[in-house]
């Protein structure tokens, strides 16, 4: 069973951070690359974490289809808060890694790092430990990020979903046809979602959830 799921939609990418991870696998007490799995989305990723009670550790792309930011990061923190989430991306901005930190994850690879350092943050995660490039672990928190990541880890994992497909400006109606709900539950997840964020409108919400979001223009 996977002890390490890797959550990228690329797949030379996955692979070739598969053979970083087990190419020594005595250092993660890793019995067999088998231990290694994939998801290429965030709804496969939480769909495997159901029905795999092994795993200890996500390493969670920051773009991935329909999900572009930390809204997916939270969803997991929320959902399997037991479960470690080590976020990878290009884009090492400051700002990133800050809003990493806020939303709970356990650390921030980037995907320049060198398979040996990559190998031995891993280890260090699954020991309990956090990873954080040099110097940002000193960095105080972002307090306002904080609060954001806070007011919307109150959604339940559903509206969760409904406030990702507002972000991409999906209308209530196509919201209900890709969750397979009807209308009149999507709306009152919207007001929910309204009052636990403190907001009055969709524009509002979307924009609070947009300070989570990472700038498409800067390498992923």
């Amino acid at each position: 069973m996977d002890r390490i799921l890797i959550v990228d939609d690329h797949p030379l990418f996955r692979d070739a951070l598969k053979l970083s991870l087990t190419q020594k696998p005595s250092v993660l007490a890793l019995s067999d690359s088998g231990q290694v799995g994939f998801a290429a989305s965030l709804e496969e990723a939480l769909a495997i974490l159901g029905d795999n009670g092994n795993v200890d550790l996500v390493l969670l792309d920051l773009h991935l289809p329909g999900n572009d930011g930390f809204l997916g990061l939270l969803e997991l923190r929320k959902a399997y808060p037991t479960i470690a989430v080590l976020v990878i991306s290009g884009n090492d901005d400051p700002s990133v890694i800050g809003k990493a930190r806020a939303c709970g994850a356990a650390g921030f690879l980037s995907k320049s790092m060198a398979a040996d350092s990559i190998l031995q943050a891993v280890k260090g995660v699954l020991l309990g430990e956090e990873f954080w490039p040099q110097g940002e672990h000193s960095i105080e928190v972002d307090s306002e990020l904080s609060d954001i990541a806070r007011r919307i880890n109150q959604l339940t994992d559903q509206q969760l979903r409904v406030l990702r497909h507002l972000q991409i400006g999906r209308l209530n109606k196509q919201v209900a046809y890709d969750l397979e709900i009807s209308e009149a539950t999507v709306k009152a997840h919207v007001t929910a979602i309204f009052r636990k964020l403190n907001v009055l409108n969709r524009t509002q919400a979307v924009i609070l959830a947009n300070r989570l979001h990472v700038d498409p223009a800067v390498a992923i």
